[in-house]
């Protein structure tokens, strides 16, 4: 079974809530939000994987910002927004990450008519920075928002606490004492 199979089949079961929305003009019934959730994030996944790789062409196909995105990047400070992903930064990105592997495993989704939020651990093997190629798990929170007739990213949130951390690292993270 193929990842994407299986990530449709985990979201399924993940427990895709529905709002109540018989009888709604102009709803979205549960099977076609169903099929949204699904290929938002087939697309999710694929965008990832090419990002991975550094390839930005491919990413921005399948994942496209919302005008007020907002990323809330795994390696802290401040977050960033769509007017700060100009094309010189998005092929730094392209720079950034380097022959990469992707899988994302979805833990949960959200789903009512305009918006779609994804749970995920994205697992990578990946050349970071210039670093050589090694092991990172994210937690991943994505949020998508349907604009006009497509679905666009309105917000990611990663970290790198997959693995947890006990209260003395949270705490001297979160007073800013980082090692160095």
């Amino acid at each position: 079974m193929t990842t994407t199979r299986r990530t449709v089949l985990a979201a399924a079961g993940a427990g895709l809530a529905w709002p109540h929305m018989a009888g709604a003009a102009g709803a979205l019934g549960r099977p076609l939000l169903a099929d949204t959730v699904a290929d938002i994030i087939r697309s999710s996944e694929e965008g990832n994987a090419a990002l991975m790789r550094g390839d930005i062409p491919t990413y921005a196909k399948f994942v496209q910002f919302n005008d007020d995105f907002l990323l809330m990047s795994p390696f802290g400070g401040e977050p960033t927004r769509a007017a700060d992903y100009t094309p010189e930064r998005m092929a730094s990105m392209g720079r950034f990450f380097r022959n990469g592997t992707f899988s994302q495993e979805v833990l949960a989704t959200y789903a009512v008519e305009d918006m779609v939020v994804l749970a995920t651990i994205e697992r990578t093997n990946v050349e970071v920075g210039g670093l050589p190629a090694q092991d990172w798990a994210l937690r991943v929170t994505l949020v998508y928002r349907r604009d006009g007739g497509a679905w666009r990213l309105a917000h990611r949130h990663a970290d790198p606490l997959v693995h947890g951390i006990d209260l003395d690292h949270a705490a001297a993270l979160g007073r800013g004492d980082l090692p160095g």
